[in-house]
């Protein structure tokens, strides 16, 4: 169905990790996009093996920029350390499981405005793959039939989603994605306000423009008052 020829252990073994991983993607019909998360499939030691492969691109790269390597100290490990910072840290969110969340019933039915912020977030433009930093917000009005997670989570299921390559509007839906389908509270509130630095560093170079959206949904966007609420006290923090 997907016209790839089927590979056996031994052919797939022989190809580069990144080749092995798309071909367990192409295979499921999976989309892998830059803000996707395909960690499932990923096979153990194959994290390794990718960081490897980006850290030889990434030399290539440099060398097509025409900057010598071998004698700038400066730029000797600039691949290492760069493909550590794409595969481990910056992009992390599309190469590892989500993290573990603890989920508890609302045992005391609890079913006022809950607000969760400022979470700072650190991303980055799918386009140029430059920074994007800001701060996010949640609202939940949870019901008796949800669940609450911790805290901290909220700040890590969001760090999660956040670290990849991405547009701010894709990445605010997909937040809201994850929270509602963990937490199915009645209503859920999302604002994000960032700034840009494929604006700041290159094209207009315009440094004080930040980007705000905002998702809402349930009696967030049914209810006006419940939606000036949270973003009045959200101007406020």
């Amino acid at each position: 169905m997907n016209g790839l020829p089927i590979l056996s252990e031994a052919e797939l073994a022989a190809l580069p990790a990144s080749e092995r991983v798309r071909y367990r993607l192409v295979q499921a019909q999976r989309r892998y996009h830059a803000n996707d998360n395909i960690a499932d499939c990923i096979a153990p030691g194959e994290l390794e093996q990718l960081q490897a492969e980006v850290q030889g691109k990434l030399q290539e790269v440099l060398k097509a920029l025409v900057i010598d390597t071998d004698s700038d100290h400066n730029t000797q490990d600039t691949a290492k350390r760069v493909a550590k910072m794409f595969v481990r840290e910056v992009f992390r969110g599309r190469f590892e499981a989500a993290p573990a969340v603890t989920e508890f019933p609302n045992v005391e039915r609890l079913n006022e405005l809950m607000i969760v912020g400022p979470i700072t977030v650190r991303s980055a433009c799918s386009h140029h793959l430059c920074p994007i930093i800001g701060k996010v917000w949640i609202g939940l009005l949870p019901n008796e039939h949800s669940n609450l997670i911790g805290l901290s989570k909220y700040a890590r299921l969001t760090d999660w989603i956040m670290s990849r390559p991405q547009i701010q509007e894709e990445a605010v839906t997909m937040l809201a994605n994850e929270l509602q389908r963990r937490v199915q509270p009645d209503g859920l509130a999302i604002v994000m306000d960032a700034d840009h630095f494929c604006m700041h560093w290159r094209g207009v170079k315009d440094m004080d423009s930040t980007m705000i959206n905002s998702v809402m949904r349930g009696a967030f966007l049914k209810d006006p008052n419940l939606r000036r609420e949270f973003l009045s006290l959200i101007r406020k923090s």
